[in-house]
């Protein structure tokens, strides 16, 4: 379904020329040249370039809220997406400060918004609860994934090539535990984390819960759609195939939180290329989150202390690119600037 190419691997030796050759100390920009590195074998050798970024914000519900593993109530989500279109929550504040547009996707929310900042593309008024049936059909996987890559396709027609994900769904770290779970075979006790900050007693139920749902749908997760369509969320189908969108466009992928790296790794296993594509911009403080990065065995460029989603993290990262792409781009070399290599 996507033809996702490898990134430019042969240009590795020219980059790393153009980058060791600036008026510096090797190695002295530390994690900057890693970034130039990596965003210059995204977009061209020759030149970083950084294209209207925007952040796509997922939002869907999950059924499995109802078995009260969140401090809030699934109306909330529907209630933070007016705040998200009115401009009021973090994720807007830092799309502002970062200079980002923002769009709201509607992936399958609980009560649909009539409004035209809102693009409204559901699979549904959130997901079954997986704990007792499948949280989805086969059909609704097919079909998110299709939704999701058609705004980044018509994002890419409009010149972006960075692409920021993000999402709002009560009860989505739980699906995303359980995807994790079930994608790479680490112990449901070691994803499952606080989400919004739930106490113990709660903690141990929603393990137990989603330990179950795994149970009962193990035999028929044979694949990483059949594990969307069992356990999964509309806002992470949906992220799936936008992510899968942007690296088919050679794009670059700005990767938030748990929820959006749990979207990253069932992307990566669709088209392994993918993952060439995926900076990932922070450590979440979702327990289940540090343990996914080192399976993917990616280093996040922040770590803050945040568990907030929305894409935060994503779009707080977002200025260290441009600074990557300023020093690759505009900073002398030692031949241009008539300085002796050291």
């Amino acid at each position: 379904m996507f033809n996702v190419k490898p990134v430019a691997s042969e240009f590795r030796v020219a980059i790393q020329k153009v980058i060791d050759q600036k008026t510096k100390p090797p190695g002295a920009l530390g994690r900057l040249e890693e970034l130039a590195f990596h965003l210059a074998l995204i977009t061209g050798p020759s030149k970083i370039e950084l294209k209207k970024p925007v952040m796509l914000v997922f939002a869907a519900d999950h059924g499995i809220a109802e078995e009260g593993v969140s401090i809030a109530p699934s109306e909330v989500t529907g209630q933070m997406v007016m705040n998200f279109l009115n401009g009021g929550a973090a994720i807007n504040c830092f799309c502002q400060a970062s200079d980002m547009e923002i769009e709201v996707i509607d992936a399958g929310i609980l009560k649909p918004i009539s409004d035209s900042r809102l693009i409204s593309q559901s699979l549904g008024p959130g997901t079954a609860n997986f704990v007792h049936s499948s949280a989805m059909n086969i059909e609704q996987v097919e079909k998110g994934i299709s939704l999701g890559a058609g705004v980044v396709y018509r994002r890419h027609e409009s010149c972006s090539n960075v692409f920021g994900f993000g999402e709002m769904g009560i009860g989505n770290t739980s699906s995303a535990s359980a995807l994790m779970s079930a994608v790479t075979g680490i112990a449901a006790e070691e994803c499952v984390g606080r989400g919004t900050g739930i106490d113990d007693v709660t903690y141990q139920k929603k393990l137990e819960l989603i330990e179950h749902g795994l149970a009962k749908h193990r035999t028929d997760m044979v694949d990483v759609k059949q594990m969307l369509a069992a356990v999964g969320g509309f806002e992470i189908v949906q992220m799936v195939g936008a992510m899968l969108a942007a690296a088919e466009c050679g794009s670059i992928i700005m990767v938030d939180g748990f929820i959006a790296t749990t979207a990253a790794l069932i992307a990566s296993k669709i088209a392994p290329d993918a993952l060439g594509y995926m900076i990932f911009c922070h450590q979440s403080e979702e327990s289940g989150h540090h343990k996914l990065l080192a399976f993917l065995d990616v280093k996040p460029l922040l770590s803050l202390n945040m568990r907030l989603g929305e894409g935060t993290g994503a779009a707080l990262a977002l200025p260290l690119l441009k600074a990557a792409q300023a020093f690759y781009n505009d900073m002398a070399s030692f031949s241009s600037a008539g300085i002796e290599a050291v």
